[in-house]
């Protein structure tokens, strides 16, 4: 498959491989998993779809078995990164988030048929799909965004022995609900602040429309590289989200007179236990997640929608 990591050096001749990339699509998969019928039924047309214009079509297992397919049309995540030269994922956000984190090791392009509610990385309307996927494949209308993902790892006298990834955001918090954390955050080994909170959200770009907006945290644009340390209800009123370099490396240790239990969440999906006595490591990913737009999407057109920004006439 072609090679993009030139993107941001040649911009130039990256619109011309993305432009020529939909000529190298011949395996398709379709991600998801769907939360009714009408979904399902979503997943069987496409397939149809898909199958009588030529693609060779994977289909997520759960999915896959419930349609009853052949054995060849059915696959696991790492057969779609494999063999796939797209995947479509048919959902919300959420759905697209838990197949990011694994699909991104693959450097496969996501685009998202948008079954959800806010839909911020689920850019297809469901109304238009067959008309924006014609538009994509066939006319090679679209164009490839990479977004950044965090690696968190638990550090355990000397060694590491959890980790994880998120899209989103990596959230440090107490296991137990109505419960303070007292912790200190060092950044490129230096100590950088001490606070006394329900937790801290480090955030992504792409997430910063998520978590960390409700936290009161800013929204970045998805080409920044940069992590927003977001504090959750902290115990002063002189706390402030602080947005650093994205290649930092960020540390978190606790108080040792704390004893409740910790977790460490990635996207609010995958939940890493710790203890007072661990550190959390955080830094940017090896992976990046690379998200395939129709031409006419407008990042900022997306905020104004799905954040109610439009003025009234």
């Amino acid at each position: 498959m072609t090679d993009f990591n030139s993107f941001h050096i040649n911009q130039t001749a990256c619109h011309k491989a993305h432009n020529a990339l939909h000529t190298t699509f011949r395996t398709i998969a379709l991600a998801g998993r769907p939360r009714g019928d009408n979904n399902l039924q979503m997943h069987k047309n496409l397939f149809q779809w898909l199958s009588e214009k030529g693609y060779h079509v994977l289909v997520e297992r759960a999915v896959g078995e419930r349609l009853d397919l052949p054995a060849q049309h059915i696959a696991d995540f790492e057969e779609f990164g494999q063999l796939a030269q797209l995947v479509i994922v048919i959902g919300g956000d959420g759905n697209m988030l838990a197949r990011a984190r694994i699909l991104a090791r693959y450097d496969v392009p996501l685009i998202g048929i948008n079954r959800g509610n806010l839909g911020f990385l689920t850019d297809i309307d469901p109304k238009n799909v067959y008309a924006e996927l014609e538009a994509c494949l066939v006319k090679g209308e679209f164009f490839v965004e990479e977004r950044f993902l965090l690696t968190v790892k638990i550090e355990r006298q000397g060694a590491f022995v959890a980790g994880g990834c998120a899209v989103n955001e990596i959230v440090v918090h107490p296991a137990k609900i109505a419960h303070m954390i007292d912790f200190h955050v060092h950044i490129n080994g230096k100590f950088a602040f001490s606070q006394r909170s329900d937790g801290l959200i480090l955030s992504t770009p792409t997430g910063s429309t998520a978590y960390s907006l409700s936290a009161g945290g800013p929204i970045m644009t998805p080409e920044l590289n940069a992590i927003a340390l977001v504090p959750m209800f902290p115990h002063t009123l002189s706390s402030r989200p602080l947005v650093i370099d994205g290649n930092s490396e960020i540390a978190i240790r606790f108080s040792h007179s704390y004893h409740t239990d910790l977790e460490v969440s990635c996207d609010s999906q995958l939940t890493l236990d710790l203890t007072p006595d661990d550190v959390v490591h955080v830094t940017k990913s090896d992976y990046r997640l690379r998200l395939l737009h129709l031409k006419s999407y407008n990042y900022y057109k997306v905020l104004s929608t799905k954040l109610g920004w439009f003025k009234n006439s």
